[in-house]
Formats: C-alpha cells, structure tokens, sequence
C-alpha cells in the first residue's frame, strides 16, 4: 500500500494535467477550476496520509544496474512534499480568479498540475540520477509558468529563465556523473553514501566538483553569481506563478544541496575545508545583495524578487554552517520563508489584480481601499523582517544561534551581523509600504471615509481566503515553531 502511494503522489498531478489538456468535460473555466482545486486538495491529502506511514522506498525503473530510478520517502522528502503540496493548494487556490484576466487558463493550470508533479518526484527521489531526472523535467515544464503571457518580454522573461537554469543543471550534473561513481550505494544515505577511500585518495577533485555542483544547483535557489533570473522573470509571471517560483520552487534548489552535501558527501568531509568558507562567503554576500538591490527597486513583485534572492539565501547559510542548530534553523526558514513570501506575492497579486498599480510609490492610501490585502502585506513584512513573535523571527533565531555556535573561523560572529544588516534592511523595503499604505498623511488619496468607502475595491473572498489563511499560520507557527521544528530536529539529529 505504501509503495503504491508514493508512486500515485508523483503521477496524479501529471493524470489530472492529462485531463485537464484533454477532457471536454473540464473545457469551461467554471468546472476546471473545481477540477483542479480537487486535484490539489487530493495530493495534499495523499502526501499528509503518506507521511504518517514512515519511511518507504520503491524502485520504478533501472537505466542501468548502477542507475536505478527510484522513489524512496524518508525524513527529509516528506517535510519538502508536505511543504510544497501545502504551498501549491494555496497558490492554485488564490489563482482561480486571478487568472481571469490573464487568459489561456487551460494551459496555465495544465503545466501547473505537471510542474507539481515533478516537484513530488524531486522530494522523494531515493538517487542522484531520479533526483536530476525530477529536477530538470520541474525546470522545463514550469517555464511555461513565465512564458504565460506570451508578450516579447514574457518570451525574454522565459528565455533567461531557462539557459540560466540548464547552466546550473549541466553544472549539478558533473556532481551526479562523479558522485554516482565514486558512492558505496546509489540510494541516499544520511551521512553520506560515499566510497571514504575514493575521497581520501581524490579529495582535491572531489571538493572541487562538490563546488561546482552546488553553484549549479544554487541557481534554483537565486544564489550569486546565479541569481540573475529570478528578478526577471517574477515581475513578468502572473502573481501566484511568482508566488510558487519564489515560495517552493526555489525550495527546488535547497533540496539537492542538502542530498548533495549531507546524503551524498557527507557533513564530515566538508566540515573546515575550502569549499565550506567559499560557500559561506557566497551565500553571505547573496544576503546582503539581494536585499541592498530590492531596497534600491521601486517595482513591487521586483522588489520580492529581489527580497527572495536574499531570503533563501539565509537558508543555505545555514546549510553550509554545517552544525546541527544552523541546520534546524535553515529548514524553519525554509517553511517559514514559503509561507511569508508566497502571502507577499498575494498581496502584491491581489493590488494588482484590483488597482492595476505595480510601483511602490503608487501605494500611498492603498490601505483604506484593501485593508484585508494590506494587513496580510503587513503580518508577512514584519515577520519576514523578524520580528517576534511571529515565524520569521524564530528561525531567523535559531541561525544566528547556529553560527554562534558554530566556531567556524570569521564566520562565527559576521554571519548573524550580516542576517542583522538585512534584517534591517528588509523592513526598509518592506514596512514603508504598509506605513504609507494605512497612514498616507495630508498627500496621500485617502481624504475621508465617504471617499474610502466609495474607493472600497477589496479582493473577493475567493482570493483573500488563501491569504488569511497563510497569515494565520505565520502567527500560529510563530507562537508554537515546536509543531514544525519537532520533525526538523529528527532530520538533522540523523545527520550531524
């Protein structure tokens, strides 16, 4: 039974995509919009019911004796698949009316389905060759996500997308040549399932390729000098299209580093060399970066482009700290972080949707006219800021803690400087918005609650329900982290 439910998570979303293309039952816009919200709420379903089974492993196909496709469901798969089917209900959710205006919703929700797809098959690949076959069909099919619109910047928009993703991929896929040699088993393994005689005797070669591989596949993740796609193609996609290339896509990312550097390599081997200070240094300068270039950008969904090339970036410092605190606090923020930008990118979506204003500096008054939208805006800015005792502050916490403890050199005491620093500047790009939103003084475009009310252009209730919801958890997971963290800690105790 258990094998059975690990295939059918990965290949329902593709069937239902199948139907949705195919079946002229679902052709209007009414009953493929409940098609697909069934579709979602199913997978969600099936993934919770398969995570509560346990650990469990099936072997679909052998491209050779050492290349066995396989899917297998450990600790670490199942908080990335309940993570990103959670995250795609919301988004799909959130997208049935938004996507009116935006037209072709047939192929929209089509490669929706599949990309959703793909990304149940990355989490719970049991290789390296499953986990980049997964990925590479993820990168290919949520294009189409970018390329929505099909306008000349749209196409441009999908165009970087793509070559900067297939230069990561062919970079992550020297990784999977070299490793998937050189390991004792191809299946994952916490700790590392590679050939020690091998490493000792390569370590040279063997730390270089890690480099390499993980640069590669950081781009998924928005990491320097691989960011450059993301702040292109989030202002061109529809709004929940940024929110789950921001929010779980970019998750896509964090999850091959962490089966590269903790199931493959191993925590141990890396721990003090050069590759771990070159890392780190990466992801501390992507930090500072991304939030300098979205304080600097006045385009709203630009600027949480920018803000997510920062934020996943705080992920994989702790990833590279590699202690067991850092680590905890990596994937809170890796929880965290989805749940607060995929509501950012919402709210950015729902101003849009009703005002057509995409600049921050067209914001002044907005909160009189939606006041749900903006409250939403708000609860996520300030916890995303970190501020207590909402979720942002805690991971971002429990990192800072991680790197204290971590006595890895410089590090130790410039890592949560820099967290601080970004912090900072996170509510400077963040919180005027909201400020100036609610509060838009003598100049601002709210002169009077008859002229408020008249204004009233709030989203409807279909669009905003996701929104409250997403809210509610960030408060919630705020005052009571332990409802993730306990799942988190059992990882990484098996790993460090």
């Amino acid at each position: 039974m258990q094998t059975l439910l690990l295939i059918l998570v990965a290949l329902l979303p593709a069937v239902c995509a199948a139907v949705c293309w195919f079946a002229p039952a679902v052709r209007e816009d009414k009953k493929r919009d409940g098609f697909v919200f069934v579709s979602l709420l199913v997978e969600f379903v099936l993934v919770i019911w398969l995570c509560t089974m346990g650990d469990a492993r099936v072997t679909l196909f052998e491209m050779t004796e050492s290349l066995p496709v396989i899917l297998a469901s450990d600790g670490l798969a199942r908080l990335f698949a309940i993570l990103m089917s959670g995250m795609w209900l919301m988004s799909g959710a959130f997208s049935f009316r938004y996507m009116e205006h935006e037209g072709s919703q047939r192929r929209y929700y089509t490669f929706y389905l599949l990309t959703l797809s793909a990304l149940m098959g990355l989490c719970f690949a049991g290789t390296l060759a499953t986990m980049y076959l997964f990925f590479e069909l993820m990168t290919l099919l949520s294009v189409a996500m970018v390329l929505h619109s099909l306008t000349k910047e749209a196409v441009a928009a999908g165009m970087k997308y793509l070559l900067y993703s297939i230069a990561g991929a062919m970079m992550g896929l020297l990784g999977v040549f070299y490793f998937t040699k050189h390991a004792i088993t191809p299946v994952f393994t916490a700790g590392g399932n590679l050939d020690l005689t091998v490493a000792s005797s390569q370590s040279g070669m063997m730390l270089a390729i890690l480099f390499v591989t993980i640069v590669g596949f950081g781009t998924k993740a928005g990491m320097f000098p691989m960011h450059g796609w993301l702040p292109t193609a989030h202002p061109i996609a529809p709004a929940p299209a940024s929110a789950v290339l921001s929010g779980v896509i970019t998750k896509a990312g964090v999850i091959c580093i962490i089966r590269f550097l903790y199931y493959v390599v191993g925590a141990d081997l890396v721990r003090g060399t050069w590759v771990q200070t070159a890392l780190i240094i990466l992801s501390l300068l992507t930090v500072f970066m991304g939030s300098m270039m979205a304080f600097k950008t006045t385009g709203l969904k630009k600027r949480l482009a920018y803000s997510s090339v920062s934020q996943v970036s705080y992920v994989l410092f702790g990833l590279f700290m590699l202690n067991e605190v850092a680590f905890r606090g990596a994937m809170l923020h890796v929880y965290f972080h989805s749940l607060m930008k995929n509501l950012l990118f919402f709210a950015a979506g729902s101003i849009i949707f009703k005002t057509g204003l995409t600049d921050v500096r067209d914001l002044t008054g907005i909160g009189k006219k939606m006041p749900v939208t903006l409250w939403c805006f708000t609860i996520a800015g300030v916890s995303l800021v970190g501020v207590p005792p909402l979720c942002g502050f805690f991971s971002k916490w429990q990192l800072a803690q991680g790197a204290l403890s971590s006595g890895v050199a410089v590090f130790s005491w410039l890592g949560p400087v820099v967290l601080l620093v970004s912090a900072l500047l996170t509510g400077a790009y963040l919180l005027p918005v909201s400020i100036n939103g609610f509060f838009p003084g003598h100049e601002g475009h709210g002169h009077g609650h008859e002229e408020a009310a008249v204004e009233s252009c709030e989203v409807p209730a279909c669009m905003y329900i996701p929104m409250i919801v997403l809210a509610v958890l960030i408060v919630v997971l705020g005052l009571c982290p332990s409802l993730v963290e306990n799942a988190i800690a059992a990882v990484a105790s098996a790993l460090l």
